[in-house]
């Protein structure tokens, strides 16, 4: 997925932050005030790296927390970093979004040190849904994919910007 012109750089938010750090400030959208708050993407170390209408990239390091007894990253975390980039996505226009539903496909093995990249896509937008892609990737020379990720969202009736 390549990088487009309607993604707006942030700040790199630290795990467990209240405010964000970096150049860019605090972000103003609906998924920044969203993030402001997700405690579990943060206490796994995430960091957003940028938002836009319908994108968002989020960045995770491998730990050996994460790891299964094969020696290679259980697939919930990866699970997880795709649902947080797919959260922050179709979070991203307001009003308040969840998840639907889910398919994900492990592609490459990931290990402990190895620097995650999730980069979620708006597909489509229909009525009160929307379809997502989300591809993790190794943030390696060689961007090896490490998971392929369809979320499926849908915009709760009546539920305004959470402050």
């Amino acid at each position: 997925m390549g990088r487009g012109s309607d993604t707006k750089p942030v700040e790199a938010h630290n795990a467990g932050a209240a405010e964000p750090t970096g150049p860019a400030g605090p972000g103003t959208g609906p998924e920044h005030a969203m993030w402001a708050r997700d405690r579990a993407s943060q206490g796994l170390g995430m960091e957003l790296l940028s938002s836009g209408d319908g994108t968002a990239r989020v960045r995770m390091e491998i730990t050996g927390a994460m790891v299964n007894g094969h020696g290679v990253a259980h697939g919930g975390f990866l699970f997880t970093l795709a649902d947080t980039a797919f959260a922050v996505a179709c979070n991203s226009r307001g009003p308040v979004t969840v998840g639907a539903g889910a398919d994900i496909d492990f592609v490459a093995p990931a290990f402990e040190g190895d620097v995650l990249v999730a980069e979620a896509r708006e597909r489509t937008r229909f009525g009160r849904s929307g379809l997502y892609d989300v591809r993790i990737e190794r943030d390696d020379p060689r961007h090896t994919v490490v998971v392929e990720f369809r979320g499926r969202s849908r915009v709760i009736r009546g539920v305004e910007e959470q402050a």
